[in-house]
């Protein structure tokens, strides 16, 4: 299960190619998939690092975005835009994705707490990488979402 290849990169240095294929992925789970009008391009990318996951036909199959203390949240660093493709659903790959995100993230810019802004019917998943919620649940989108924090 799982196995990806997984490539770190600064937004200048992704390919087009490679920009390309994350926004498609990104509208395809967050817009068409779950229904949602909202403008993923929201003028963060350029401040992120981008985890991507490849598979072994070299096609993107998970991918999130990893932010410094106060980038995202003031006094926290933040993994956002958790996605995995629908074409490999069940293969681990969002787990994967996600372990190396916390992983990545606290070797890049230090041990400090992560604060994420979860869909709800994931906080078992995060929950299961040491995330608790905060009750400080909000709606985005249309879809509930809880804030948490791993210490």
């Amino acid at each position: 299960m799982g196995n990806l290849r997984i490539e770190c990169k600064a937004f200048t240095e992704l390919s087009v190619d490679e920009l390309y294929e994350i926004l498609a992925l990104r509208s395809e789970v967050f817009v068409v998939e779950q229904n949602c009008i909202f403008l993923d391009l929201d003028h963060k990318d350029q401040y992120a690092l981008h985890l991507m996951g490849f598979n072994h036909k070299n096609q993107l199959m998970a991918y999130t975005r990893l932010f410094d203390e106060s980038v995202y949240y003031q006094g926290f660093l933040s993994i956002g835009r958790v996605v995995a493709s629908p074409k490999g659903r069940g293969e681990g790959y969002g787990r994967e994705i996600f372990g190396k995100s916390v992983e990545k993230v606290q070797e890049v810019f230090g041990q400090k707490p992560i604060k994420i802004g979860a869909q709800a019917y994931l906080e078992s998943f995060y929950a299961s990488f040491g995330f608790e919620s905060i009750n400080e649940d909000y709606i985005e989108d249309g879809i509930p979402h809880k804030i948490m924090v791993r210490a």
